[in-house]
């Protein structure tokens, strides 16, 4: 059975996901969850690189994580004053595993260990969230664009690469663990749209920094 979530016919409307510019832990490979670090000066170039393909778009809504990586991204491109803080687009949360390389993750978790299909061993804090946590964000979010989708207008995101694929396979119906599949790089822009009355993906991961 599918998850994709019941729609109104809506064929014209769009969510724009956005991953947040370079940080020195996105270039190092370490997991960044609830650790606000800035973005790099080649993340904040990025960041204007994917403002200048989203300039003077019409958006409905516009949302951003919390994390200031997130924030800064939406303002150099062009959308701070727009962007509302909408907790649920937070980057997955490792728990113990924050800041750490897969490899150290690997000795920690005894063996060959996935985010998507162990989760995150929670820290002394009890902090740590496992795949389930993270899709009733993603179906979260999906339910705050709505109406905006509903009212024929296009929607604006700002988040984090593994909440972004999180995001995407959500809205597509398939299983979470399906993320497994689909890169996103820094400062990327993605597209989920409909068609025939479907959850579709128009576009993923394209890189405005390259072109």
């Amino acid at each position: 059975m599918s998850d994709e979530p019941a729609d109104p016919p809506v064929t014209r409307s769009h969510i724009y996901l956005v991953r947040h510019g370079e940080t020195e832990w996105s270039l190092s490979g370490r997991h960044t969850g609830r650790t606000d670090i800035p973005l790099t000066e080649t993340g904040e170039a990025q960041a204007r690189a994917a403002g200048r393909v989203l300039a003077g778009h019409d958006f409905g809504v516009v949302y951003t994580s919390p994390r200031q990586r997130a924030r800064r991204t939406a303002e150099l491109a062009g959308f701070g004053d727009r962007a509302h803080v909408l907790e649920d687009l937070a980057e997955w949360d490792y728990g113990a595993y924050e800041g750490l390389l897969k490899p150290e993750i690997e000795r920690l978790h005894g063996g060959p260990w996935s985010i998507w299909a162990d989760g995150a061993m929670k820290d002394d804090e009890g902090r740590g969230e496992d795949a389930a946590d993270v899709q009733a964000r993603a179906r979260a979010v999906i339910e705050r664009v709505r109406p905006a989708l509903v009212a024929g207008k296009d929607a604006l995101v700002f988040s984090h690469g593994h909440f972004l694929r999180s995001l995407a396979v959500t809205w597509l119906g398939v299983p979470i663990s399906s993320g497994e599949r689909i890169a996103l790089d820094t400062a990327s822009l993605s597209i989920l749209g409909f068609e025939h009355g479907k959850h579709v993906l128009r576009l993923w991961n394209r890189t405005p920094y390259t072109e």
